[in-house]
């Protein structure tokens, strides 16, 4: 048991102690009263010295050395004679109707900010998970309103899953918008589809401001960025335009080569032709001969490659226009449907050689950390609080 002056330096300014007892956890119990003659009116503000009745009230306060720390305050009730009405009084750094100090609560957010998850949290503090939630996620929603602008001139959007939804039987997704200026996570929105975007970043003021807005080749983001940003240029991302070949040249390589000791011309195969050994690349070119079918496709690869080496938006737009007609006259199936989205994607790929080379890699950084931040909780059942969660931990 503390001595009482080691109990009033515990006490918040505007109360005075009258006793201090055992607590019912082996805590400390500080039994406290109000110094202030009056009390002001929540409503209208005046001030009234009518007290008509008085209450006990205990709030949890921030725990001492792990220890459990209560204040018993004896609380009066006045009357507010312009209302009419009665009121309780007030105490600072004890929100209305809160049974918790504000130490407390800053008390569970450092041991939230320090421990890996909540169950730690309670295990130190002996409450319960809805508590503790509750004060944590508020506090996350305070610190993010603090960082709230105005859209900036480059941003990205992308996507990633959430969770299979078990009622409707379908996948969820989950869209994050990127500020590429300031190198931050702006919004997060629990669909894909346009309209649902719209509506949900419609409250962030300022989108005639962007200028380019940075996409994968996926039309509701393509139709959602036309409308919402009136101003903007859209472009294609540099990754998923280079990856429109992979996959029918990974699958035609398993035709002809799929045993493991063919492994290594996967590697070969996706990597450029200048990055690899002259050894390795006479090696593979000699093999891709006898694949007629192979080497175009790898051809086409390449060819996209070079297209993003050039220098110059006019460059840029001449090689583009020779390699679609050099698909034109192929007969490859891969390749015809290549040429249709390069030239339905003609404008936005086209982009990237006057945008400042923007492409999407920091949103994939940013999915790379939602990853590992719905791992480390183990999924999450509420959006809300999955968002909450992704938006302090990209700021």
């Amino acid at each position: 048991m503390p001595k009482p002056s080691v109990a009033l330096q515990l006490l918040l300014p505007e109360l005075r102690l009258l006793k201090t007892c055992r607590g019912p956890r082996g805590g400390l119990d500080l039994v406290v009263e109000t110094t202030s003659p009056w009390g002001e009116c929540p409503r209208c503000k005046g001030r009234s010295q009518s007290v008509y009745d008085r209450r006990w009230v205990t709030i949890r306060d921030e725990p001492m050395r792990r220890a459990e720390m209560r204040l018993v305050i004896r609380k009066r009730r006045f009357t507010c004679r312009p209302c009419a009405r009665p009121f309780t009084e007030f105490v600072g750094g004890i929100r209305p109707r809160y049974r918790t100090t504000e130490r407390y609560r800053q008390a569970v957010w450092d041991a939230a900010e320090e421990f890996v998850d909540l169950k730690l949290v309670r295990q130190r503090l002996r409450r319960s998970s809805g508590l503790l939630q509750r004060i944590v996620y508020e506090r996350l929603e305070l610190r993010r309103r603090t960082r709230l602008y105005q859209w900036t001139h480059k941003i990205g959007i992308d996507e990633h899953f959430f969770r299979r939804n078990k009622y409707l039987d379908e996948r969820e997704f989950v869209t994050m918008i990127v500020d590429h200026k300031n190198r931050r996570l702006m919004e997060v929105v629990n669909s894909k589809r346009s309209d649902d975007l719209c509506a949900a970043l419609t409250h962030i003021p300022g989108r005639e401001n962007v200028r380019f807005v940075a996409l994968d080749l996926c039309d509701p983001y393509k139709r959602f960025a036309t409308t919402f940003f009136p101003n903007a240029q859209l472009v294609a991302d540099k990754f998923h335009v280079l990856r429109l070949i992979v996959p029918a040249l990974v699958r035609h390589r398993r035709l002809v080569a799929g045993s493991r000791d063919n492994a290594y011309l996967r590697r070969l195969l996706l990597r450029t032709r200048r990055s690899l050994k002259p050894c390795w690349r006479i090696r593979l070119m000699r093999w891709l001969k006898q694949h007629p079918l192979l080497h175009q496709l790898y051809e086409a690869k390449e060819a996209l490659h070079r297209l993003y080496r050039i220098r110059g938006h006019a460059r840029a737009k001449r090689a583009l226009i020779r390699l679609t007609d050099t698909l034109a006259l192929s007969t490859t199936p891969e390749l015809l449907t290549l040429r249709r989205t390069l030239l339905k994607w003609r404008k936005e790929i086209l982009a990237y050689f006057y945008s400042g080379r923007l492409t999407n890699a920091r949103t994939e950084g940013f999915n790379a950390k939602a990853k590992l931040v719905k791992r480390r909780a183990y999924g999450y059942r509420s959006f809300l609080h999955y968002r909450l969660r992704l938006l302090n931990a990209c700021r």
